[in-house]
């Protein structure tokens, strides 16, 4: 067991059942799935891109990334149906609690003028969806080995039945949210 589902199990899990007022453990809103992707448009000229992005999301995540597919011809950015833009990997269990103590224990921390992650991020289903600049703020990249900077989408989807239920989860696991004070 992860040093985060530890967490889970013995301090939010009880707090999370007191502020519900539930007595049903299953009724506690559980992280479900981590999805990270990378959307890859320099892909399109130089392939050598997507193969970097797919290494890097690889070694961050410690499974091998899907490489995805554009669905529809888009004139506009020169893709085409069927052409490869972008990874993305889907972790659960053991490997989601791992990825997410690191992203909020050293990733997070390392980001630029970080003043907190944006508290309205959430989708109305208590799932959270933040971006990252860049691959570098995580530890297992090795900054001289990147050739491009990466940006990439980061999407917690939980099992809370509203926002208010996501935000206290994430709050409770660690997620530094922005405060109004933060804001000025």
């Amino acid at each position: 067991m992860t040093r985060l589902q530890e967490k889970y199990t013995r301090d939010v899990m009880p707090r999370l059942m007191e502020s519900l007022g539930t007595t049903n453990p299953m009724r506690v809103p559980r992280l479900r799935k981590i999805v990270i992707s990378m959307g890859v448009g320099a892909a399109l000229q130089d392939k050598k891109r997507l193969e970097l992005a797919a290494r890097d999301l690889s070694v961050l995540s410690g499974q091998k990334p899907l490489i995805c597919k554009a669905r529809k011809s888009v004139s506009n950015f020169k893709v085409r149906a069927g052409q490869e833009i972008g990874v993305k990997v889907t972790l659960r269990g053991a490997r989601m609690y791992e990825f997410l103590d690191r992203l909020i224990t050293i990733g997070i921390p390392r980001v630029r003028d970080f003043r907190g992650l944006d508290p309205q991020s959430f989708d109305g289903r208590g799932n959270y969806s933040m971006g990252v600049a860049e691959q570098s703020i995580f530890p297992e990249i090795d900054p001289a080995a990147i050739e491009w900077a990466q940006g990439m989408n980061i999407t917690l989807v939980t099992s809370a039945r509203n926002d208010r239920e996501g935000r206290e989860l994430l709050t409770l696991l660690g997620m530094p949210f922005r405060t109004e004070k933060d804001r000025a």
